[in-house]
């Protein structure tokens, strides 16, 4: 970072746009061997003319700067890679050849503890460490570095990481040196895109066409379905806010959309479809602000702060223009809880043969009205949409999907935070889990998805930093009684792939439905 932007001019930023890679030969299936053989030949030798050297440290700040050509060359080739596994393998052999100098990291770092044995004027010692810590440089990030001065380099390189990222997903590429070079290459993005570069900027109906467009087509929790759609998503009692970056105003990179209500919403489908009370905003019929959907635009930013950080300027933005709002939270979707669900009903299936999640009285309801044994029956009903259809099933579903699905949000963790994605983040925001909403998104992917269910994400504003801090640090959910009441059922011990139940004397618990209330908070 030391340097970049003083190099780095506005313009360098985003404004190339690489031509459309254009078909290719298939690198694990080409016409012949031969062929592939060439591919991967030229591969190691833009590799060795492109990667920068590592200068020896004592000329680390002397030694120029590789020609623009050769760092040109390597986004000219990428560029035109056709296949995903093409570009995974040139990525995989970056990776893998021109990482860290393990013989040099061992070098330094037994220098560092010969020194700490022996008494040595402190400078001594730090130089030691400024050598170690120069050895620990991959050299793939020299590259990096010298693209991201290019025209449009930056923005190269977001979409080289969402490459990455995607070829990660498909596992054309694996291991540790992956790893560490999408590592390294977030920790460049989170510095070039920190909250000081970035500019807050709202969307109204008067903002340019090619904004309006790009906010519809980039919207991946709620889509958008036409203009009139779009026009009341950022109208009266709406707001509608994103982030660009200084160096390309009104290029979004992430977005987020509110209601301005009388109350927290419990349904979707009443802030998305339904036209607001009036064309004249009326500041006695806000009291809540809703946050209903955020979403980022650029896949090559993943797990950069960026979503945290537009939440925090958005609460003060709000605060700023209406003083008396208090009440914020969101109304969030619940994704993964049907697949999670799937899975647990059919691993009961195969190991008990009769459902532990259910009392006995929801198995034979539900029994009776889906005229079979209860796992078979329910997992081909929900694996639909068609269920919500039937009144007599809605009812009977209602207890022990809203049961499990609060065990899901508090209970279901991934190395010690929330299983889920949505609630991991708003309660690495400080919120608190606070009430479950049934058919609260009746849409398909509403119901597919989460049956139906969604959530808020409160926000107390004066909790919202000890409420993240408890969590991030000592792993405490902070939730209302409708997560934590104490009663409980057993339910099995194994959910294969969905996480760990949290035990207590080697039995998972959950609540029973006959437990299970409504939570029925104060007014805001």
């Amino acid at each position: 970072m030391r340097g970049f932007w003083t190099a780095l001019t506005a313009r360098r930023l985003f404004p190339l746009r690489l031509p459309p890679r254009p078909p290719g030969p298939r690198l694990s299936s080409g016409p012949a061997a031969a062929e592939a053989g060439a591919l991967e030949r030229a591969m190691d030798e833009l590799l060795r003319r492109a990667v920068p050297a590592t200068p020896a440290y004592e000329l680390r700040e002397k030694t120029p700067a590789p020609a623009e050509g050769q760092c040109a060359d390597f986004v000219s080739f990428y560029g035109g890679l056709a296949e995903a596994a093409e570009r995974a393998e040139l990525l995989s052999r970056l990776a893998r050849g021109f990482g860290v100098d393990h013989g040099q990291v061992a070098e330094q770092s037994a220098g560092v503890l010969q020194l700490r044995q022996q008494p040595r004027e402190a400078a001594v010692l730090l130089q030691a460490e400024d050598r170690l810590r120069y050895a620990l440089v991959p050299r793939y990030r020299g590259l990096f570095h010298h693209i991201s001065k290019l025209d449009g380099g930056v923005r190269f390189l977001v979409r080289l990481r969402a490459d990455l990222l995607e070829a990660q997903a498909l596992k054309l590429v694996e291991g540790p040196h992956v790893r560490e070079m999408n590592g390294v290459l977030k920790g460049m993005l989170s510095e070039w895109f920190s909250s000081g570069f970035l500019s807050l900027e709202r969307v109204t109906w008067h903002s340019p066409c090619e904004v309006l467009q790009k906010i519809s087509e980039s919207e991946a929790v709620h889509p958008v379905k036409n203009w009139m759609d779009m026009k009341r998503r950022v109208g009266p009692y709406r707001r509608c806010y994103f982030f660009s970056h200084c160096a390309s105003p009104e290029e979004p990179l992430v977005v987020l959309h509110v209601a301005l209500t009388n109350e927290i919403s419990s349904n979707i489908q009443a802030i998305v479809k339904e036209c607001p009370p009036s064309e004249t905003e009326e500041g006695s019929q806000i009291s809540a602000a809703i946050f209903y959907s955020i979403s980022l635009t650029q896949p090559g930013l993943q797990g950069v702060e960026l979503g945290t950080f537009l939440v925090k300027r958005v609460l003060k933005e709000l605060q700023r223009e209406f003083p008396h709002l208090g009440t914020f939270s969101s109304l969030s979707p619940i994704p993964g809880f049907t697949k999670w669900l799937l899975g647990l009903l059919n691993s009961q299936a195969k190991e008990h043969g009769r459902s532990e999640l259910l009392t006995d009285s929801e198995c034979k309801e539900i029994s009776e009205i889906l005229g079979g044994p209860v796992n078979e029956t329910l997992k081909v009903s929900l694996s639909s949409s068609e269920w919500v259809k039937s009144e007599k099933l809605v009812r009977v579903l209602q207890a022990p999907l809203m049961r499990l699905c609060a065990w899901y949000l508090y209970g279901e963790k991934h190395r010690g935070y929330a299983l889920n994605p949505v609630a991991n983040f708003h309660l690495q925001n400080g919120a608190v889990l606070w009430r479950l909403n049934w058919l609260a998104d009746t849409s398909l992917k509403g119901v597919t998805g989460s049956c139906g269910l969604m959530v808020n994400y409160r926000y107390y504003l004066e909790e919202t930093a000890a409420n993240s801090t408890s969590y991030l640090c000592a792993k405490n959910i902070k939730a209302s009684e409708q997560f934590t009441h104490p009663n409980t059922l057993e339910v099995p011990d194994q959910s294969p792939g969905m996480g760990r139940w949290r035990r207590r004397g080697g039995r998972a618990k959950i609540q029973p439905a006959a437990e299970v209330r409504l939570w029925k908070p104060h007014s805001p």
